[in-house]
């Protein structure tokens, strides 16, 4: 982390990633043909309502096409850099495959200018290649996981995030998410050893609100400071109580002091074998 001296209210305290010595250039443009122009939409559906609160303004920005699907597989890739992405907290690399071809992929940690993995079923348990969970050693750390065979990556893909393989049975694997939450895939899925790249993202200060607008972020405020017409905690005379026993979204769900929040008839409840701890940060456990 670069951390700076408290020259301004805003710099103090403040830190950052070191991306000088992560990526391998700040100056490099990512590769046009895997990139296009993306609008806000200020956190508004179709008809012009806040669907998404707290969201607006921010930095304009270039999107990059991320491969989830890791559809070539058992062609070996080679990494030419390692880049920032502002839509996501992990660094991304552009890789280039043996028949030429160029794609941007999450990149994990320890992967670096040059490194090499492969797709394969029979590939090994090192660092960046992906194959079946199935084939994977019990205590092995995953992260783009997939839930359907095919269906690309959909677990633990955040800055630093990774799953663990805890056992292999009747062709169903059992993974430990970042969240702490068992839950069992088909052993047929597929995923990427390692852990996603930038673990220092959790740890950085931005120091000042105007660092959050710059990242589309608005204000915040608390609901029983509104009316009761804007949230379910608002309106009263002086300082009420929020008139009820569960705390609410302004949605009206309930949220937050380790509610259940889950649909008691998910259709995926049947493969959770533990369900989360509330509260807990898994960012800081990694066994």
């Amino acid at each position: 982390m670069k951390a700076y001296k408290p020259t301004t209210p805003g710099r103090r305290g403040m830190t950052v990633v070191s991306y000088r010595k992560a990526l391998t250039s700040t100056k490099n443009a990512p590769l046009k043909s895997l990139t296009q122009g993306k609008g806000s939409t200020g956190g508004r559906n179709g008809h012009g309502r806040i669907t998404n609160h707290y969201r607006g303004g921010g930095h304009k920005q270039v999107y990059r096409f991320i491969d989830f699907t890791y559809d070539k597989k058992d062609i070996p890739a080679r990494v030419e850099s390692i880049e920032y992405d502002p839509y996501r907290s992990g660094f991304i690399a552009l890789v280039v495959y043996a028949d030429g071809e160029r794609r941007y992929i999450l990149a994990p940690q320890s992967m670096k200018k040059d490194s090499t993995f492969v797709v394969s079923e029979t590939a090994r348990a090192h660092v960046g290649n992906r194959m079946p969970v199935g084939k994977m050693p019990v205590g092995t750390f995953v992260y783009n996981v997939e839930i359907k065979p095919g269906a690309g990556a959909r677990l633990a893909r955040s800055a630093g995030g990774h799953a663990e393989i805890v056992a292999h049975d009747g062709g169903y694997t059992s993974i430990k998410l970042p969240s702490t939450e068992i839950r069992r895939i088909i052993s047929t899925a597929w995923a990427s050893v390692g852990e996603v790249s930038n673990e220092e993202h959790r740890l950085e200060n931005w120091g000042k609100a105007g660092r959050s607008r710059w990242k589309g972020l608005r204000p915040k405020n608390r609901g029983t400071a509104r009316n009761a017409v804007d949230h379910p905690h608002g309106g009263g005379e002086g300082r009420s109580g929020r008139g009820h026993r569960r705390a609410r979204t302004i949605q009206g769900r309930p949220v937050g002091k380790g509610q259940k929040t889950r649909k008691p008839k998910k259709y995926s409840n049947v493969f959770i074998v533990t369900r989360r701890k509330p509260g807990v940060r898994m960012m800081n456990k990694k066994a």
